[in-house]
């Protein structure tokens, strides 16, 4: 009987490991990618350089930007739209139903008034209640809607807007002033295949921002929202970074995207009744490429920035990590048949095979072993070589992979500039191993439990909102 519970302990340690050591595979594999891409990609041109060669072959583009209860942010995220170097673009702000005064602080802040404006009513969303304008910022179209969720108001703003490419975005980001001419490059070079291209999110928490703009790299100092740092490093500069550079990228940030136009409209614009509309858009792009065998790709860029309010505290983190996973599972549940389907290509190979073993029964499996393997090796079933090896492939990889990232940050891109930032930086990617990632799978197994329960709340998601740091030596007095 001994001998039974003892065999059965062991393939149950050998699987949660082999299950461990293939995602981690995975993930240097992405680290991997990521380096090779960041290698052969050309040095990235200086702002007047872009200007000159990009400027008059750039497309129209419409930045699209949602807001529910946006009050504390959106006027400066507003003012840093307008100061965006792109010769041609407007924003469209679709105030979504908010309770609180968004409105009130974007009419007061830009003198906007009701005008008429002629708009698409090609994808369906709740009605809108007016359109607001000001010929002193002719770029500026505040749109008011009754509340219908995120998908919906940007469904209200692909509506509305009148360009080619449509950016969409959150209304508590900033964009660097160059980030859209960077961003837009793949549409200029290869304007018939690109569909959708995504930027880098960073952290601003910590920076100084004056105007709209982050006019100084900082790091937190909130604990949370460091750790959050090294993670949104990992996230875009090798997860998509590697995904982009073999053609199977399945998630565009919905803080900042560009998408053509036409094939949005095509696909139906976003989907109501998901959490995970910018993962969702993604998908059902290829999807229609795919089916239609039509040349088409979509990019990942490292180079532009958009910076976002990072949550400070583990409630509002749970929810919002809770709800991504939850955006995941569903678009696996809408799309999952095109996994390892032969028309679908490495998109359903790689892509959803990755968002099987990682997203779908990675959780599970991770937490069977942060609680069997101890366990069991405590009541005498596991022998140490087996702790040992899950120790290593929980830890050790998770390390490597973290400090890689890091690495890659620092070699090619170097986004922070003072020696101090990149040495706690590492610290903090040795230490979130250690609690930060097990805190994070307990909420992505919280996602899952709302898949399951059909729930399709978002959440409070409570901001303090961006303020301006003093200039080092100078005080707000």
């Amino acid at each position: 009987m001994n001998e039974t519970i003892e065999a059965i302990a062991a393939f149950v340690a050998l699987f949660v490991i082999a299950a461990g050591l293939f995602q981690n595979v995975i993930y240097m594999l992405q680290l991997v990618l990521a380096a090779a891409s960041l290698i052969e990609t050309p040095s990235t041109p200086a702002v007047g350089v872009l200007w000159r060669r990009y400027a008059e072959a750039s497309p129209p583009i419409a930045l699209l930007a949602p807001a529910y209860n946006e009050a504390l942010t959106i006027v400066e995220s507003v003012r840093s739209l307008l100061a965006l170097q792109y010769p041609n673009f407007e924003i469209v702000v679709i105030n979504d139903g908010s309770a609180d005064e968004t409105l009130a602080v974007l009419i007061d802040a830009f003198e906007l008034a009701p005008i008429e404006r002629a708009h698409d009513l090609k994808i369906g969303h709740q009605p809108i209640r007016g359109i607001w304008g000001t010929p002193s910022q002719p770029r500026l179209v505040v749109v008011d809607k009754q509340n219908g969720g995120k998908a919906d108001a940007l469904n209200a703003g692909i509506n509305v807007a009148r360009a080619p490419i449509v950016c969409s975005m959150d209304a508590d980001s900033l964009l660097e002033p160059d980030a859209l001419l960077r961003a837009v490059r793949p549409f200029v070079d290869d304007p018939v295949r690109t569909v959708a291209v995504g930027g880098t999110v960073r952290i601003a928490n910590g920076c100084r921002i004056d105007h709209g703009r982050v006019v100084e790299i900082g790091l937190p100092t909130n604990p949370l929202a460091l750790l959050q740092t090294v993670e949104y490093l990992r996230a875009f500069l090798m997860a998509r970074l590697a995904w982009s550079r073999i053609g199977t990228l399945t998630i565009i940030s919905g803080a900042f995207g560009l998408f053509r136009r036409s094939a949005v409209l095509e696909v139906g614009g976003y989907t109501h009744g998901t959490v995970g509309e910018d993962m969702e858009l993604v998908v059902k792009l290829h999807r229609l490429m795919r089916s239609q065998k039509r040349p088409y790709r979509v990019a990942f860029i490292p180079e532009p920035v958009c910076w976002t309010e990072a949550p400070e505290s583990l409630s509002v983190l749970g929810r919002q990590r809770a709800r991504w996973h939850r955006g995941a599972l569903e678009t696996f549940q809408r799309h999952g048949d095109m996994m390892w389907r032969p028309g679908f290509g490495r998109v359903g190979v790689v892509g959803f095979g990755h968002i099987l073993f990682v997203d779908v029964i990675g959780p599970v499996i991770e937490m069977i072993g942060y609680i069997l393997i101890p366990v069991l090796w405590t009541l005498g079933l596991l022998s140490v070589e087996y702790l040992l090896a899950f120790l290593a492939v929980s830890f050790t990889f998770g390390v490597v992979i973290s400090v890689g990232a890091l690495a890659l940050e620092e070699s090619e891109l170097r986004r922070f500039p003072k020696v101090r930032h990149l040495v706690i930086l590492a610290i903090v990617a040795v230490v979130e191993n250690f609690g930060y990632r097990q805190i994070n799978n307990l909420w992505r197994l919280h996602g899952t439990w709302q898949f399951l329960r059909k729930t399709q709340s978002w959440g409070a998601m409570t901001r303090k909102g961006f303020k301006r740091l003093p200039a080092p030596g100078h005080t707000n007095a």
